[in-house]
């Protein structure tokens, strides 16, 4: 009897831990929830290059939340995905896709195009993508029609919950709200408050760290708005711990492995403490 007493203690004590463990446990991810977002796919790769499906592969391998790459559309409006609006010498929005569509990244895959780009995407379970619309200069119709056509494709494909939409442009960030109100769209230009962004119908904020770091009560703004914050690109490792403090809900980067490897023992110091 006393035997058995005593694994019925042992028992009870074991659970009682576990239990203090859990709880410990969502209190740091509560603490500590900033998830990161591989800038322009995780490029830093051997045989990689900025936004191309290698990069969103990678990303995907290091298991980050979220993959982000740029999309522009041409002159005869197909989407491809590149970050400059300058490519090769043609300025793509001003080019029809005939003339680029053969042309290959430094890596040597084709220049994407946001077709081909979602359809890896979709393989790669899990991972969030990032879409930034880059603005079409002087062509307010055209940079609409860009923004109609990714959610068409986007909704083509039932990525509907696997895509959040990013932009410089403010009247895109409208567009892509009006569109998908369920979806995560957030405004890169900076200058806005969380709150004007909000009655403006976006529901998030995608600023430089310099932003931030002038104001940072926009991070816990926009989380007592039920807004999502977003830090980009912040690279230095000093740098990644003062904007962690905050606990933003994104932080973009491109150094992916090692930003996760910061945040993870940023939990582990925190933990420590209970």
């Amino acid at each position: 009897m006393k035997k058995i007493w005593m694994l019925a203690t042992f028992a009870l004590l074991f659970l009682i831990s576990g239990c203090k463990d859990n709880k410990i446990d969502k209190m740091v991810d509560q603490m500590v929830s900033t998830k990161v977002i591989a800038h322009r796919g995780y490029w830093k790769c051997e045989g990689s290059a900025q936004n191309s499906i290698s990069s969103l592969r990678n990303a995907h391998r290091v298991g980050v939340y979220g993959s982000e790459f740029d999309v522009q559309i041409t002159a005869d409006s197909i989407l491809i995905v590149n970050h400059d609006n300058d490519f090769k010498g043609y300025v793509i929005n001003l080019t029809r896709y005939e003339i680029i569509k053969d042309s290959l990244l430094s890596n040597g895959e084709k220049l994407p195009t946001l077709e081909e780009y979602l359809a890896a995407g979709k393989k790669l379970k899990g991972l969030q993508l990032v879409l930034e619309l880059k603005p079409v200069k002087d062509n307010p119709a055209l940079e609409q029609y860009a923004v109609e056509t990714c959610v068409e494709m986007v909704k083509k494909m039932g990525l509907e919950k696997r895509v959040d939409y990013i932009s410089f442009s403010l009247e895109a960030c409208k567009r892509f709200s009006t569109l998908m109100p369920k979806a995560s769209v957030a405004y890169l230009g900076g200058y806005y408050m969380p709150i004007e962004l909000l009655e403006m119908g976006i529901n998030g904020f995608d600023y430089h760290y310099n932003e931030v770091l002038m104001n940072p009560f926009w991070v816990d703004e926009a989380r007592n708005y039920n807004m999502t914050s977003n830090v980009w690109t912040v690279n230095d490792s000093l740098l990644v711990e003062t904007i962690l403090v905050g606990n933003p809900t994104f932080l973009t980067t491109d150094n992916p492995e090692e930003v996760t490897c910061q945040i993870q023992a940023l939990k582990e110091r925190v933990r420590e403490r209970f």
